[in-house]
């Protein structure tokens, strides 16, 4: 019996259902995970107050295998604060739904973190999944402190869930639909060089690095009171979500689990962050992850789960199609080839062919050419070579394949010639993704030509190097401006985002296959491994076809030139009264490369294109 002013609190046996600190009714159950044989008692500590006021004796008696569970009638939890103390040991509570004293960022308290619970209503206002297939949606990545911190972002509460929702109109303006955070969960941000297994062995002394992104132990349950502007973490973040689907752009959050993370508590995890949350998926960056466990869970068969890969094979039964593709290939082939390409490596046709229309029907695909591990876009048109010095390791770390080129200049460049063709580069850069099939990614801040400086590896950058700078000159608003209008044309024509994968067949008979390869010669894409040129033609009546209406779109050439030498390229036949014309060009600087609709400019010659080196081309058939 717990005794407060006056009132009296009993305590009898718990339900195992679920761990962590639940409502059974009117009463407050405490359920915890403990070996056997070892002693167990819960510790009530007043909130803000570092003495134990209760300590509540958990006997093996409550035991329902390695569960102990507890239950509080009519308790007041709001009030307090608590922890376990374990064979002597005081524990926090994995399964916290909120810690104290982790406000402020930068600084890891010594002793182990108070846990904190509340069962306050949320109104949600009808709130519900987005459930964006993954061929609609335009993915952004971003770093919840990273995206808002600079002083040029704009934004009364940087660094916060609060700073993220003020830049939702920027997001929507932009065509986003998908806003993928790195971690939003409590994590120890530890001294650089430290192993920490839990919180509070360590203290940061002034002037050390911080690991900023958050991959490493944590309390995957609370929600990190330090991105927070306000002392309801748990609130504020679930305004984010709110105003994030009100806009019609989903919630996507990635999980590092270490390898000895209990495959249980991850399953509880996620399932968490959906029911309490309503997030819409999850992107898992560890490994020994229980995929086909989280693949296969009832309530998650329309929440996303983006990995490197699944064990398809274990999880479906041959030749099941599921009804929402949940699943989603997240690695880095996609990148490389497309890098590679970019830069004029030789080699890189097939394997370009193959990325670009990779769409199955199982699951989802993301790609991208640029992720927070690696160089951003505008460093990997500017650097040969990584430059992470600044991380206080000579320079070892961080990925040395960066398959980068820095168009005749290392770094910055005054040079109107080199800014022209990095403008250029990261223009074709954006096309080769988000004219891709599958799910295109865009790193935040890619779009407004964002630098580190040539560091690919800012992990520990809590810096003006490590944040998005919002105001990157003339060039970076030109680059916005072609991001804006590439994702519109995107979304504008269907032939780029069908709902399955173009199949290189006329399945129609209507004369045109889904899609096409040419090069020098119409019908032949000249996949030699000197090459750097390949023509890609999309069909307009496939989409029709896939998605069941009754127009299709227009018939579209896209022409990619990386090599450093003008091709000209053969353009097929179109059917009867139907002409080629130019709907973009990146090398060309006017309206940012794009005519507008209906005003496109006519072929001269019909049956051929010149595009000069390192450009990409789109024509329209119409």
């Amino acid at each position: 019996m717990i005794r407060e002013e006056g009132f009296e609190y009993f305590v009898k046996d718990g339900s195992p259902d679920r761990l962590g600190v639940t409502r059974q009714g009117r009463d407050v159950n405490f359920a915890v995970a403990v070996p056997d044989r070892k002693s167990c008692s819960l510790l009530l500590y007043r909130k803000g107050s570092k003495e134990v006021e209760a300590s509540i004796p958990i006997s093996a008696q409550t035991r329902f295998g390695d569960i102990r569970a507890i239950a509080i009638e009519r308790f007041p939890m709001e009030k307090y604060e608590y922890n376990y103390r374990i064979d002597g040991e005081i524990v926090a509570d994995p399964y916290a739904m909120s810690l104290a004293g982790r406000a402020a960022w930068g600084e890891t308290p010594v002793g182990e973190p108070h846990c904190l619970c509340s069962f306050e209503r949320f109104d949600w206002e009808e709130d519900r999944p987005l459930e964006i297939p993954y061929e609609k949606g335009v993915l952004y990545a971003a770093h919840v402190r990273g995206l808002t911190m600079h002083s040029t972002s704009r934004v009364r509460h940087k660094g916060t869930f609060k700073g993220v929702q003020e830049k939702i109109p920027y997001l929507r303006e932009l065509g986003i639909n998908q806003l993928k955070l790195m971690p939003v969960y409590e994590f120890a941000e530890k001294p650089l060089g430290k192993r920490i297994l839990g919180f509070g062995e360590y203290q940061a002394r002034a002037g050390e690095k911080l690991n900023c992104w958050g991959y490493g132990p944590g309390y995957y349950f609370a929600p990190k009171a330090a991105y927070a502007a306000t002392d309801n973490p748990v609130r504020e973040f679930k305004s984010l979500v709110k105003a994030l689907h009100q806009n019609g752009i989903e919630l996507i959050l990635e999980f590092y689990f270490e390898e000895r993370t209990n495959p249980n508590l991850i399953v509880d995890c996620i399932k968490y962050w959906v029911r309490e949350y309503h997030i819409d998926g999850v992107h898992i960056v560890s490994g020994k992850t229980p995929l086909t466990i989280l693949a296969t869970e009832p309530m998650l068969s329309r929440v996303k789960i983006m990995s490197e890969g699944f064990p398809l094979d274990e999880i479906y039964a041959q030749g099941y199609k599921p009804a929402y593709r949940n699943l989603a290939e997240y690695h880095q082939g996609f990148e490389v080839t497309a890098r590679r390409l970019l830069k004029g490596d030789e080699g890189q046709l097939c394997g370009f062919s193959e990325v670009s229309r990779k769409n199955p029907q199982r699951n989802g695909v993301i790609n991208y050419i640029c992720d927070h591990n690696g160089f951003t876009l505008a460093d990997l048109v500017s650097y040969d070579e990584k430059h992470n010095e600044a991380n206080g390791e000579d320079n070892a770390d961080g990925n040395n394949y960066n398959y980068s080129w820095n168009c005749g200049e290392e770094g910055k460049s005054r040079s109107r010639r080199i800014g022209k063709l990095r403008l250029r580069q990261s223009r074709n850069a954006l096309v080769m993704v988000f004219l891709s099939q599958g799910t295109p990614l865009l790193r935040g801040g890619d779009e407004l030509g964002n630098s580190q400086q040539g560091n690919n590896n800012a992990y520990c950058q809590d810096n003006e190097l490590g944040w998005v700078c919002w105001d990157n000159g003339k060039a970076g608003r030109e680059l916005l401006s072609f991001t804006r209008k590439l994702i519109a044309f995107r979304k504008n024509h269907p032939i780029f985002t069908p709902p399955g994968e173009l199949r290189i067949m006329d399945y129609l008979a209507c004369g045109y296959p889904d899609l096409s390869y040419h090069g020098n010669r119409a019908w032949y894409g000249g996949f030699e491994h000197y090459n750097r040129h390949l023509g890609m033609m999309y069909a307009a009546d496939y989409v029709a076809a896939q998605e069941g209406q009754e127009k299709g779109d227009d018939y579209f050439y896209v022409a990619y030139n990386l090599h450093w030498t003008p091709h000209e390229f053969a353009l097929p036949t179109l059917p009867k009264n139907k002409k080629w014309y130019v709907a973009l060009h990146t090398g060309r600087e006017e309206n940012d490369g794009f005519y507008e609709a209906g005003q496109e400019e006519i072929l001269k010659e019909q049956k051929t294109v010149m595009v000069e080196e390192r450009s990409i081309v789109v024509l329209v058939g119409k």
